[in-house]
């Protein structure tokens, strides 16, 4: 089975586990060895993100 391309870049999927403190599992594991929890919590801050720069956009 093919894999999809991300959409995150690294650098932003690597601050957001900074941010959110499981960034020491990815160095020593992996992307893989992150629980479902926190790749859930990573998709919905990359979400809050997207949302606060497109608001930020719109006021321009």
């Amino acid at each position: 089975m093919a894999r999809r391309k991300g959409i995150m870049s690294d650098h932003l999927k690597e601050e957001i586990a900074k941010e959110l403190g499981f960034y020491d599992t990815v160095q020593q594991e992996g992307w893989g060895g992150i629980k479902a929890r926190d790749a859930g919590n990573m998709v919905k801050r990359a979400i809050e993100m997207a949302e606060q720069s497109a608001g930020q956009k719109g006021k321009s």
